[in-house]
């Protein structure tokens, strides 16, 4: 395929024959393909610009730099990894804790500029040594505690500056997107989030329009009367127009507390791209380092520019299944699209005006949802929480990390919340690993529920093991 930019027509052209799949190097009809390119932006767009405008960065910048991120990653991966690559959530967190220490848009696209780094190194090492070092270093019961504590260390922001804006149209907006994700069905299920939005942006209107005003605080915590739903930005935007660009500044603090995240970007590649070679039946495991490569040389372009980092996206892999569609040729649509989106500075300003009740409502779900992620790789994985290996580490770092705890090294310097709980679960497993007596670390089968695993000496278990593959479960589809 050379570079991923030639396909073949599959069949008719029309729509895949009964149980056949259109292959990563076939595409559909030229309409067709682009017709799945936007339904992959719909898949991508709640989440890609929720998450900029909870970083406070510009979402016109985040939608284009997500496009030129997705080139790139189909141009390194040959055509062989059909996959979107759009704002990573695993960020927002981060993000919250830089600017609480008063760090700047600068400052947190330059501790991610890092991240982006140090993940396009993993990648290069996993190209060199192989999966097994991803495995051996970050073990099921680490993966999942740090991507755990990344969620659960949002929860402040919800309560402290979303929720109080509007507490009930937040309340609104958090039943309906939960019905939407349960009880909606097949496309309709993965867009739940987005269509939360839109249920929330409608109804503050619809209350300032009854009510008036709202005497609450705003999205400056300063106690106002204000419109729930401000739109007087978008009728000054213009339709056509470069978005928001600024250089990155680098604080060691900062850097410290986005370093973590490289972690649950690792597992988020690995899951996906082993989800991707499942459906395709194409193992994609020499691609592996590659995309993760490819993942952090987008994230890096596009923090160098100000804007918010990337990853893989199951919404559009859930796509994918549901349509039997992997043609690499409607990514390709779908980036497109994505970079058209981003020079329209009107688009930004309708996102801009989202109502912070509205971002009350849906990050409730949504950053419990990131942290419940940490536990489905632990049950994915079999990981035995009876074996104090794993439970004292774990135990230890996710309270850090939720709680906020914080050591103090210098005056100038200390290291808490996400960066602490991260180092504690890393280090204190691999060292109590080192530690611990044989009977802790053989593998065996898990006793009943309810029953001790550790009465006996020599009572068997089955911890997770370095070299158990991480296997986070992509997501389901209709």
């Amino acid at each position: 395929m050379g570079l991923g930019v030639r396909w073949t027509v599959h069949g008719d052209g029309r729509t895949p024959a009964p149980g056949a799949v259109v292959r990563p190097d076939e595409r559909l009809s030229w309409p067709r393909t682009a017709g799945l390119g936007a339904q992959h932006v719909v898949a991508m767009f709640g989440a890609s610009f929720v998450a900029p405008v909870l970083m406070g960065l510009d979402p016109n910048l985040a939608i284009m730099m997500s496009g030129v991120s997705t080139v790139i990653f189909l141009l390194a991966t040959r055509g062989r990894v059909p996959s979107y690559l759009g704002c990573s959530l695993s960020f927002v967190g981060v993000a919250a804790v830089i600017r609480a220490q008063g760090g700047t848009s600068a400052t947190v696209t330059g501790a991610v500029l890092v991240v982006g780094v140090a993940l396009f190194l993993v990648g290069v090492a996993v190209q060199r040594f192989g999966a097994r070092i991803i495995h051996a270093a970050m073990p099921p019961v680490v993966t999942g505690a740090v991507v755990m504590l990344i969620g659960f260390n949002l929860a402040p922001v919800t309560a402290s500056t979303y929720w109080p804006q509007d507490q009930w149209v937040a309340l609104l907006t958090m039943l309906f997107t939960g019905l939407a994700v349960v009880c909606l069905r097949g496309f309709w299920s993965r867009v739940a989030i987005f269509l939360g939005l839109v249920f929330g942006y409608g109804v503050s209107w619809l209350l300032d329009l009854v009510f008036g005003k709202i005497h609450s605080v705003n999205g400056a915590g300063q106690l106002t009367d204000h419109w729930r739903l401000d739109l007087s930005g978008v009728g000054k935007a213009e339709w056509i127009g470069l978005p928001s660009f600024h250089a990155p500044s680098f604080q060691w603090s900062a850097i410290l507390v986005a370093l973590p995240v490289v972690i649950a970007l690792v597992a988020e590649n690995a899951g996906h791209v082993k989800a991707v070679g499942e459906m395709t039946g194409d193992p994609l495991d020499d691609k592996l380092g590659t995309a993760i490569s490819a993942d952090g040389v987008g994230s890096v372009l596009s923090t160098a520019l100000g804007g918010p980092p990337n990853t893989t996206y199951s919404e559009n892999i859930g796509v994918m299944a549901a349509t039997r569609v992997y043609s690499t040729a409607a990514y390709w649509a779908a980036a497109g699209f994505a970079l058209l989106f981003g020079l329209c500075p009107k688009f930004g300003a309708v996102v801009a005006a989202i109502p912070g009740g509205v971002l009350g409502g849906i990050t409730v779900i949504l950053y419990g949802m990131i942290g419940l992620l940490g536990a489905q790789i632990w049950v994915h994985n079999k990981v035995d929480l009876r074996n104090p290996l794993n439970l004292v580490p774990v135990a230890a770092g996710v309270i850090i990390g939720i709680g906020g705890v914080s050591l103090k090294i210098s005056d100038n310097f200390e290291l808490g919340g996400i960066a602490l709980g991260t180092i504690v679960v890393l280090s204190g497993y691999h060292v109590l690993r080192a530690l611990a007596p044989a009977h802790l670390k053989q593998q065996g089968p898990l006793l009943d529920e309810g029953t001790s695993a550790y009465d006996e000496e020599d009572a068997p278990h089955e911890p997770s093991a370095p070299d158990e593959p991480l296997r986070p479960k992509p997501k389901p589809t209709e």
